[in-house]
């Protein structure tokens, strides 16, 4: 079987286990972000290398817009993996298993909601950001695979049931999607998920 099609059955038959096994979270996940926005507070997002740019990439969504018929307000959602110098100076001046944890201790507030994604489920980094915001009494979302460690310690874990990294974020990618467009719907249109 080549690439191209093994690929593509791999996914088919992956997305609608996923969806099985973490609907519910994805749904937890939407009406917890949407009472942060109703009570004018923000999400907080991280994630190392393709989760990274996920993390941008969720984080505009959110301030930008995601459906463009959609004339609205921007909503307050910050990536934290994109600030150079403080990633820099942390990661020198003291480990860089502290870049997420830091930046969630200076940055949240009651009410906000942190967003973690990590495909392994156990990159330190983001493990410590959970257990920052615990400590700062806020919830956290863990975008990542079953098994992986910090489902256990996040408020809500949307797990895909695959240990292929590509399919665990092409998997991520859409549940976060489904998660801005429901947080849309309900805010701005009164649509009920």
């Amino acid at each position: 079987m080549s690439i191209l099609n093994h690929r593509f059955n791999e996914l088919a038959g992956l997305i609608p286990r996923f969806k099985f096994e973490s609907g519910t979270k994805i749904l937890e996940a939407a009406n917890l972000i949407v009472q942060a926005f109703k009570q004018n507070n923000k999400i907080l997002i991280c994630g190392n290398g393709g989760s990274a740019a996920d993390s941008q990439h969720l984080a505009a969504e959110f301030v930008n817009a995601f459906s463009k018929d959609l004339q609205r307000k921007s909503l307050s959602a910050i990536a934290l993996t994109t600030d150079t110098s403080v990633l820099t100076s942390i990661s020198n001046d003291f480990d860089f298993t502290d870049i997420f944890a830091r930046q969630v201790e200076a940055h949240s507030n009651l009410g906000d909601v942190l967003i973690v994604l990590t495909t392994s489920g156990s990159s330190k980094n983001c493990i410590k950001a959970v257990e920052q915001a615990k400590k700062n009494g806020i919830k956290s979302i863990a975008f990542t695979r079953t098994g992986g460690k910090i489902g256990e310690l996040s408020d809500i874990s949307i797990m895909v049931p695959s240990d292929n990294t590509q399919h665990i974020q092409e998997c991520h990618m859409l549940a976060y999607h489904v998660i801005t467009e429901i947080v849309e719907e309900t805010l701005f249109r009164g649509v009920t998920p």
